[in-house]
């Protein structure tokens, strides 16, 4: 049995990832911001505060850090994105440093990343070797992975899982698409060239369980192994609904509706795929977008 402590875990993949850890009897310590929330072994934190309970963190098997401000709730003012990008930089930095302060530290960090890291690039394969990107999100990762840096330097092998698009009911795609392919008004958006990494949450889970009991370190795409374009993604999930996709969506009112935020997430292209993954032989439960998307949304195949 092994003990991990994980921030974050009342998020989408957090809450999964705790529930496959505690089926499995391992010992779950959460990082909370809550003091009132918090079980007696969990761990307190503020990332304002620049305070952390480290003592709870001694003797810890693996550390998996989740936490951060969510990209896509609202429109990014300049408020947001300093919100956005220093709960990742600053959290991240505190726990390494804390991580590589301990007596008893953890054998591994898995110090979340996004495939935002590799910024707007057509049809390019993106692999981990790929340079990063020039905007936003591009940035926000670059800093996000580097503020890991203590842990690695202490010796505790660190991880960046870069994350594509989880396909799971209350997932950040289907929560935002939804309800428009079921009135019968989806479509593509933009030129539906660009691609969209996605991974289902039960492979996002495993992957993340892989990487704790394995032995890489560094970047690894977390994507499924087969990357679409948002065309091929509005035909699939027309299917999964049986419902008709033949409203397309213009990128300028996608940027006029959700700014930047929108342009961001809806209309760069990103052709990731989890080369590190599937070299150290990890297998994917869902291989095609069609088979997690019908997984997410209960729809069996015909």
């Amino acid at each position: 049995m092994s003990r991990i402590a994980i921030t974050g875990s009342t998020g989408l993949i957090g809450e999964a990832l705790v529930a496959s850890l505690t089926d499995d009897g391992h010992q779950v310590q959460r990082v909370t911001r809550n003091p009132d929330r918090a079980g007696a072994d969990d761990v307190v934190w503020d990332v304002g505060a620049r305070t952390i309970e480290a003592e709870k963190l001694e003797g810890v098997d693996g550390v998996v850090h989740l936490a951060g401000e969510p990209i896509g709730a609202s429109r990014w003012t300049e408020t947001t994105k300093r919100r956005i990008h220093d709960s990742r930089e600053v959290g991240t930095r505190l726990l390494a440093e804390t991580l590589a302060r301990l007596q008893d530290p953890p054998r591994v960090l898995l110090s979340a990343s996004g495939v935002g890291y590799y910024g707007d690039r057509g049809d390019e394969v993106l692999t981990e070797d790929s340079a990063p990107g020039d905007d936003f999100l591009a940035h926000v990762c670059m800093a996000w992975e580097a503020a890991a840096r203590p842990a690695a330097d202490a010796g505790i092998r660190t991880v960046h899982p870069r994350t594509g698009v989880v396909i799971a009911k209350e997932g950040p795609l289907i929560d935002k698409i939804e309800l428009p392919f079921k009135l019968g008004v989806g479509g593509t958006v933009g030129s539906g060239r660009q691609y969209v990494p996605w991974i289902s949450l039960e492979d996002q889970v495993r992957a993340l369980r892989f990487l704790l009991d394995g032995d890489l370190a560094g970047p690894v795409n977390l994507t499924g192994p087969e990357p679409v374009t948002n065309r091929e993604l509005t035909k699939a999930l027309g299917r999964v609904m049986n419902r008709p996709t033949v409203f397309p969506i213009p990128a300028l009112a996608v940027k006029a509706l959700y700014g930047e935020m929108g342009a961001d997430l809806a209309t760069v292209s990103q052709r990731a795929v989890p080369d590190r993954l599937l070299a150290a032989g990890f297998t994917f439960v869902h291989t095609t977008l069609e088979a997690a998307l019908r997984e997410a949304l209960d729809r069996p195949a015909a």
